[in-house]
């Protein structure tokens, strides 16, 4: 996929934050940072959008229920249960919920502090 390519946008997406860590006191060198950990629920048809990259905000996802399709460099790869994938700085993607069920993941990235 391109960066030039049109995602839909964001629909039927909840996120809940389920934990934060200040790393600053944690880590020399990650002051403002924080690791984030988040439970997203995409309901059927819902998307996560637009195409987005995760550079300066590495993390992993993890499935918990249902199938979520990840849309990036143009293939589309069904994530079920109990497997997820990287988001390293070279993440451009999109997901979406062509599943049966509503999709759950838990998110865990590493994101500048609000």
């Amino acid at each position: 996929m391109s960066n030039e390519e049109v995602a839909p946008e964001t629909k039927g997406v909840t996120v809940e934050l389920l934990s934060t860590l200040d790393l600053g006191p944690e880590i020399e060198g990650m002051a403002g940072r924080q690791l984030r950990m988040r439970m997203v629920t995409i309901e059927l048809g819902g998307v996560f959008g637009p195409v987005h990259d995760h550079k300066d905000r590495p993390g992993t996802v993890y499935i918990l229920q249902g199938t979520i399709t990840d849309h990036r460099n143009g293939v589309a790869t069904d994530y079920g249960p109990g497997v997820g994938w990287p988001e390293d700085r070279n993440t451009v993607h999109w997901l979406e919920n062509r599943g049966a069920i509503p999709a759950v993941e838990i998110s865990v990235d590493i994101v500048r502090q609000m």
